[in-house]
């Protein structure tokens, strides 16, 4: 198997593969499977590779464009997923589908890769087509390219596209009416009386008015510095920007193997001004005073931000560098990404359902009040490291266009959503081993273009070990605390557990709709 080579976000990817011109790897032979591989390619899925893996390319390409925000991300993730899942069912022995369960089950002749394949393709354009229409161009060329047609819609189950067509229309059904409010019912209409897709509808509405970042802010500005803040910066494109609060309803949303809306919910973070949080935001203040080039590109690696796949769909990444390495078929990898998908759709309702209950403020809005007027030492902009300032300006080490999602700190997201995907992982695989690596070019952050100062590799045996540094990641980029981070990687865990069991169990053919 040849895997191509292009760039993520200035990486180079570790991959997977047996052809010789890669290191051999757990499972290739000759070498120790316990050693990080390190290589300069990034993972491009070949065309000749199955249509599960062809269309998490596409997927993935589709919410780096359209920007989602991570929540619906991840459910549009689990809802491709689930559709490819559900079509491939159908052609299985023993699995059973999670809106058909075993009714559109085929003979043993058709189950071949080939009907496989087609019936698959079909759930997902349509699966994906509702979730991101804009994007219908380019989905279609991919249905073209794989020698279907896009324009078929057939309600026959006696047909690849039949069954395709009908576990996409079901799901569908299912999931317009979840309470993520795709399709804009729920809220009021926006500008021109049209529907705003994903909308809240629960009236959220912030305590504390916007903070200008690149100002030093008054105590009168942080009304009540316990609570989330919007934040004003320039974007891109040099425009002040304000972003609301993504999704505050999310944690309304009907998940996958959660019973109910705070099943997940963790304790109390330490209350706010205690001995223990105040520890928090000093370690927070000395950790990105002080980052030496692994920590920055640790931070800036698996920030994850826009233009990105964004945290579950870097995990999805990863599963494609598994399902490389451990070879597999059409089959593991419409089981894989069904289980995976799912376990990160449970944790963003999870995190989402706490950070609307806890409604936390982030280090910048803690830092900058509890240190106002007092000089403290922190990271000042590029090539500014540990100087004097008065608390009143300090920064995360973040991009200035960038500097901090819009939602509640409590939980973590990253941690939830990477928790969630090893714990899959590891089951699914059998083993916690995931022997990967990246080279994080010099002079290639996006919060400081000057570092580091030469290539920096990261290195994960493990799943857990990747998912624990995508959890710290975010202390040492001033976005998260400690009790975030573990928090967010408990939940995560829990969520992958659940998810997993509830997925095997369909495709043991346990499980009913």
């Amino acid at each position: 198997m040849l895997i191509s080579s292009s760039s993520r976000k200035g990486a180079r990817w570790t991959t997977f593969a047996c052809a010789g011109v890669m290191l051999a790897l757990a499972g290739c032979g000759g070498s120790d499977p316990s050693a990080p591989a390190s290589t300069q390619a990034a993972l491009i899925v070949p065309a000749g590779d199955n249509v599960v893996l062809q269309w998490e390319q596409a997927h993935l390409q589709a919410i780096r464009t359209v920007k989602l925000g991570p929540p619906i991300s991840a459910r549009g993730l689990a809802m491709v997923s689930t559709a490819m899942y559900d079509a491939w069912a159908a052609y299985d022995a023993r699995a059973n589908g999670t809106r058909y369960g075993d009714t559109l089950r085929r003979p043993a002749s058709e189950r071949t890769d080939s009907y496989k394949a087609k019936a698959i393709s079909y759930a997902a354009l349509e699966t994906l087509l509702d979730i991101y229409p804009s994007q219908k161009s380019s989905l279609e060329a991919l249905m073209v390219k794989l020698g279907y047609d896009p324009a078929v819609r057939s309600s026959d189950p006696a047909t690849p596209e039949g069954i395709g067509h009908l576990v996409a229309q079901a799901l569908l059904a299912y999931r317009h009416v979840d309470g993520a409010n795709q399709l804009g019912e729920l809220a009021p209409p926006g500008p021109g009386g049209n529907p705003v897709p994903y909308a809240d509808y629960t009236g959220y509405v912030p305590v504390n008015p916007a903070m200008t970042v690149a100002v030093a802010t008054p105590l009168s500005a942080m009304p009540h510095p316990e609570a989330w803040q919007p934040l004003s910066y320039p974007n891109l494109a040099g425009a002040t920007v304000t972003p609301a609060y993504i999704a505050p309803h999310w944690g309304k949303v009907l998940g996958f193997a959660l019973t109910r809306s705070d099943q997940l919910r963790p304790a109390p973070p330490p209350a706010f001004g205690s001995a223990d949080y105040v520890a928090q935001v000093q370690e927070i203040i000395d950790l990105t005073a002080a980052l030496d080039d692994r920590q920055k590109s640790m931070a800036d690696y698996w920030a994850d931000g826009p233009n990105s796949e964004q945290p579950p769909g870097h995990w999805h990444l990863f599963a494609q560098l598994v399902s490389a390495r451990d070879k597999h078929t059409l089959d593991d990898d419409a089981k894989m990404y069904f289980a995976l998908s799912n376990a990160m759709f449970d944790a963003g309702i999870g995190t989402w359902e706490a950070k609307r209950y806890y409604n936390t403020s982030r280090p910048i809005t803690a830092v900058r009040y509890l240190f106002n007027g007092k000089r403290i030492r922190g990271w000042g902009g590029p090539g500014l490291d540990n100087v004097d300032m008065d608390g009143a300006a300090w920064i995360p080490f973040q991009p200035s266009t960038f500097p901090v999602p819009p939602f509640a700190e409590y939980v973590s997201g990253h941690s939830a959503f990477s928790a969630a995907a090893a714990e899959v992982l590891r089951r699914y695989t059998g083993a916690d081993t995931f022997s990967a690596s990246v080279t994080v070019p010099a002079h290639s952050l996006k919060a400081e273009p000057a570092s580091p100062a030469a290539d920096v590799v990261l290195a994960w045996r493990t799943f857990s070990e990747a998912a624990d540094e995508a959890g710290m990641s975010r202390r040492y980029g001033g976005i998260h605390f400690r009790a975030g981070d573990e928090a967010g990687r408990q939940l995560g865990r829990s969520a992958g557990a659940q998810a997993y069991l509830k997925a095997a169990s369909f495709w043991q053919g346990d499980a009913r709709p």
